[in-house]
């Protein structure tokens, strides 16, 4: 187990730096001008109207990046330092959210993937703690019981697990779509398409450690379970 503490110790430690780096680059970029004066509002509706898209709605959302594109009421809300801000950081949220919004008018596979497991991710988030938990117990108590309800656990945490996973390839696309984008229509050029990048990169490392994390978590109880057993 010595082994698996110093993967998630380490992977815990990733996941704060990688945090840190984002929040770093997004305040850092936050102050930097598009230079034509469009917000994250008007960049979001430029960009669904030059693909076609006139359903999607735009609308702001309190707190801070939590800005999301909502497939099921068509909605690309932005957070507060998005919606109204002139900055290339909010312009690079806001094309993100809006490639979503074109991947699920595309019908992209990986994002038709996640949306169908959002109810199953949704039922498992409210039970895996308690099986996972009951599970241990019972184990611990000398119950049989115990190692079927762990399994039951272990079966929920891994649907969240690939949920995650799925998610990399649905941000990624979106990044590589809003980046696409942001140069094609002049938004950006050669002095800031570089920072623009760098935001949505670094915004991308944050899923990638969150996958990474929550395999390995799934991988201890998976031990756990195959220990108890033997």
């Amino acid at each position: 187990m010595s082994t698996y503490w110093i993967l998630f110790i380490g992977i815990a430690i990733a996941s704060w730096l990688v945090q840190l780096n984002f929040k770093h680059k997004f305040e850092k970029y936050s102050k930097m001008p598009l230079g034509n004066g469009m917000t994250g509002k008007e960049v979001a509706e430029k960009m669904l109207r030059e693909n076609g898209i006139y359903d999607v709605q735009v609308c702001l959302t309190r707190g801070m990046l939590t800005d999301n594109y909502n497939p099921l009421n068509k909605t690309i809300s932005l957070s507060e330092n998005v919606y109204s801000s002139q900055s290339i950081a909010a312009a690079a949220v806001a094309a993100h959210e809006t490639g979503h919004a074109i991947q699920h008018a595309q019908a992209y596979a990986p994002l038709k993937m996640r949306s169908a497991l959002v109810p199953v991710v949704s039922f498992s988030s409210q039970w895996v703690t308690w099986l996972l938990l009951g599970g241990l117990l019972l184990m611990g108590s000398g119950k049989g019981i115990g190692s079927s309800i762990l399994l039951m656990g272990i079966i929920l945490y891994a649907t969240i697990t690939l949920f995650s996973f799925i998610t990399l390839p649905v941000e990624i696309n979106a990044s590589q779509r809003a980046l696409a984008w942001l140069s094609s229509s002049g938004l950006t050029n050669s002095y800031n398409d570089s920072s623009a990048r760098s935001a949505l990169k670094a915004a991308a490392y944050t899923y990638v450690v969150a996958a990474l994390g929550s395999l390995a978590t799934l991988l201890y109880y998976v031990m756990i379970f195959l220990g108890r057993r033997n």
